[in-house]
């Protein structure tokens, strides 16, 4: 249960950071971060919750109670711990959810799926190539 729940988090906070990189609106980034991935969520937590709940078909009553424990558990983080507190909490805090320290950032390594308009530039640059301007980068994920 809590691998499956850091997977919706993970995927909606990306989302929300990936806007939030892009526009430095933090509200906006919130909203449009749970507009683009909120479906994915709620059908996945949905079909989990679906096969969790198929164990009551079995016939071992312990089997049957994990299987309605683990479905309710799963819809109830899915659709109001992922999709309503943690997207209210961002949306509170505003630009303060996005704080790091200074000694924290600079120890951190830049991580990022997506090259930076630069990088496809010089990489054109090297093999004699004209920069594709109008190429857009396609999200990995």
């Amino acid at each position: 249960l809590f691998g499956l729940s850091m997977d919706y988090e993970v995927f909606l906070v990306s989302r929300i950071r990936e806007e939030y990189v892009r526009t430095g609106d933090a509200r906006g980034a919130v909203r449009t971060g749970v507009g683009a991935i909120g479906k994915v969520i709620v059908a996945a937590g949905i079909i989990m919750g679906v096969v969790f709940w198929a164990f009551v078909l079995g016939d071992d009553r312990t089997v049957k109670a994990f299987g309605v424990g683990l479905g309710v558990a799963i819809l109830v983080d899915a659709l109001v711990v992922r999709m309503i507190l943690v997207p209210a909490v961002m949306h509170l805090l505003g630009r303060k959810a996005w704080y790091i320290p200074r000694w924290l950032d600079r120890a951190l390594p830049a991580l990022t799926i997506e090259p930076e308009e630069h990088d496809a530039a010089a990489t054109a640059e090297e093999h004699d190539e004209e920069p594709d301007e109008d190429r857009t980068p396609v999200p990995v994920g």
